[in-house]
């Protein structure tokens, strides 16, 4: 109340009074001024973060980081304690340098059956020089027309190729429903134990850069370059709760491609054999899950997981959804071109 002491006055102290005021209010002012500034230095200077799209931080992206862009580290290591392999990174090194002094057989087995006979020669030829080069491969290839060997292929020393007839099965929707079946059958039959180690891929993919020891292990499992570092929600798994198939909304930590996957024989005949019945139960309901055995390898890898997981190296394509990486290993040309649109998959021959 003291600034007011001399408001009543009419002669010369109101004069007084009036500079007075004024100069209480630019001290005023000033102890404002000073208190606010010394109150913004204490937030900057106390650590707390900018306020997301008010304040953009010199250096950081607008897009989350999933591990694969240029300068990050990508993510080496899954939740359960299974290695996440990148082919060039020291621990995959590591793992090679484990089988440089061991005999190891591994097989190779794919389906080539109807327009995907068109594919085997391709694959194999590239596989030839890819696949665990310098080591003993047996391709095992279940076939129904097997002039798609002809002229035949020459094989590397320590190579082989043992063909295994099938009944022709038009149409992808017979082939998804009956292959975990057959890959079941022809590893009892005619696997068997004279490999290790089996893969199972599909036929209308190329190898593209080396496939070395870094993929041997118990169970292992290739993650979908399309939805690598992507959410839990963006994951195509089948929601019918009634299918064999559904994947309820708290499980599940990666999904994972069937383009490839693989594993000691009796793991891989394991898994083949329950997906089929997986299958096998949703047929007689009627019902096919939406992605057809890959819903099912899903559900499985879910319940069983994998000792070792592969990178989008290991299973890629182009399109506009795929993940950055460094070298890309085995691509898919089927499903690159389902990525394409139907002029770019003219003039491939898609």
């Amino acid at each position: 109340m003291a600034l007011f002491m001399f408001s009543k006055c009419r002669s010369g102290p109101v004069r007084v009074s009036k500079a007075r005021m004024v100069l209480y209010s630019l001290l005023l002012s000033l102890l404002i001024y000073l208190f606010q500034r010394s109150k913004a230095t204490v937030l900057v200077n106390g650590g707390h973060p900018p306020i997301l799209g008010l304040e953009p931080v010199e250096g950081e992206a607008d897009t989350p980081d999933t591990g694969t862009s240029l300068g990050h580290q990508p993510l080496l290591e899954t939740p359960w304690g299974a290695p996440l392999v990148w082919g060039e990174s020291s621990e995959s090194a590591n793992h090679r340098a484990k089988f440089s002094q061991r005999e190891v057989r591994v097989g190779l087995l794919v389906l080539a059956v109807g327009a995907y006979g068109l594919h085997l020669r391709r694959f194999l030829l590239s596989a030839e020089v890819n696949f665990l080069p310098g080591r003993g491969v047996t391709y095992y290839v279940l076939c129904d027309n097997p002039r798609s060997l002809e002229p035949p292929i020459k094989l590397a020393p320590g190579r082989d190729l043992k063909v295994i007839p099938v009944a022709e099965m038009p149409g992808w929707d017979r082939l998804a429903r009956r292959r975990m079946d057959l890959i079941a059958a022809a590893i009892k039959d005619e696997v068997g134990d004279a490999v290790a180690y089996v893969f199972c891929a599909d036929v209308d993919q190329e190898f593209t850069a080396p496939v070395r020891e870094e993929i041997l292990s118990e169970l292992v499992a290739t993650l979908h370059p399309e939805l690598y570092g992507m959410p839990r929600h963006a994951f195509p798994y089948e929601i019918e709760e009634s299918s064999a198939a559904c994947v309820d909304e708290d499980e599940g930590d990666f999904y994972y491609t069937s383009e490839l996957y693989g594993g000691r024989v009796a793991e891989v005949f394991r898994l083949a054999r329950a997906c089929s019945l997986l299958i096998l139960e949703d047929q007689e309901k009627g019902f096919m899950a939406r992605g057809m055995e890959e819903s099912y390898l899903n559900r499985y890898l879910i319940d069983h997981r994998p000792t070792c997981v592969l990178s989008p190296e290991y299973s890629w394509w182009d399109s506009a959804l795929s993940a950055d990486v460094p070298v890309q290993r085995l691509i898919s040309l089927g499903r690159q071109c389902e990525a394409l649109d139907e002029r770019k998959r003219e003039e491939r021959r898609c």
